[in-house]
């Protein structure tokens, strides 16, 4: 027997199996379609951005420099000397206090209301639920501008306690502004927090009564933690729109000194003259705190954009 025969004849018995030649890898082929929408979306970002990129880079400018060069030439100098003009010459600590007193109880109060009521419209079995879901819906659809006029005439007839309002009426008063804002707000939250709830397992709640648990025990200990991402969601977005809101305040507050963080930007406008790179940097200041609470809450925000997207 030779070794070529004897070393044949080896391999069935050993049992070992050859490796197997090794695939080759496709290389990734780019689709034309992918790269499309990579493009829109660029596009599109950048369309958002530009106005704050633009704020940002005036606002690290000197005036002259942008009066004659155009604010769309290369810098010479940037600083932020205009950040601590627009803090001090604004007086922002005052309206940024005035702000945060109408928006914190606002986002509260809108979303402590909207989810008990969502609680007894999806979970309870209340008759009538879906009607009054849909008033709560319809409740969005009304123009805010129309109610204006009638607002204003029933806030200054409405008395408050002096410790309340040194009006003595629900008008110059934070209580007004909250009190729209709360309206307004509330109808959206229900339909959203509504719909979600009626997502979560009903078992959850069914066991929970089997061990005597009330409505309250039911709302705060059992639905409430379930339903964390849609309220961090939509705290972010009430806090935006409250901390963004211009109108009712400018309608409802008189007295200056009342007035939210919007409203010092005018501090910053002169008679005669308006340095607007000094403004761009209030506008920049003004825009931060809205982007820290999102940072903050970004993690839930996003898995309350996705509610319900891997539901059947």
């Amino acid at each position: 027997m030779t070794a070529a025969a004897a070393a044949a004849a080896a391999a069935p018995a050993s049992g070992a199996a050859e490796p197997a030649p090794p695939r080759r890898r496709r290389g990734h082929r780019i689709r034309p379609g992918r790269i499309g929408v990579h493009a829109f979306l660029l596009t599109v970002s950048l369309a958002f951005l530009a106005p704050l990129l633009l704020a940002v880079y005036a606002s690290l400018r000197p005036y002259e420099e942008t009066s004659e060069h155009g604010y769309f030439s290369l810098p010479r100098k940037l600083s932020f000397d205009y950040y601590q003009r627009a803090f001090s010459d604004s007086e922002m600590t005052k309206y940024f206090i005035n702000t945060l007193l109408i928006a914190v109880p606002g986002v509260l109060i809108t979303l402590f209301f909207a989810s008990f009521t969502a609680f007894c419209v999806a979970r309870l079995r209340v008759r009538g639920s879906l009607v009054l879901l849909m008033l709560f819906t319809a409740g969005n659809l009304l123009p805010q501008q129309v109610i204006v006029t009638p607002l204003y005439v029933l806030f200054n007839r409405i008395p408050l306690p002096y410790w309340m309002s040194d009006s003595m009426t629900m008008f110059d008063s934070y209580w007004a502004v909250l009190s729209v804002q709360i309206g307004f707000q509330i109808g959206f939250c229900v339909f959203v927090l509504a719909n979600y709830m009626r997502t979560l397992p009903q078992e959850i709640l069914e066991a929970a009564i089997v061990d005597g648990a009330g409505v309250w025990t039911q709302y705060l200990r059992i639905t409430l933690p379930l339903c964390r991402p849609a309220l961090a969601a939509l705290g972010t977005l009430q806090f935006t729109w409250m901390y963004n809101d211009f109108l009712w305040a400018l309608v409802f507050i008189s007295d200056g000194d009342k007035l939210p963080v919007t409203s010092a930007l005018n501090n910053l406008r002169g008679q005669f003259f308006t340095d607007y790179n000094l403004l761009a940097a209030g506008s920049v200041i003004v825009a931060l705190p809205t982007l820290i609470v999102f940072l903050l809450l970004q993690r839930h925000f996003i898995a309350g954009l996705t509610l319900g997207a891997g539901k059947g």
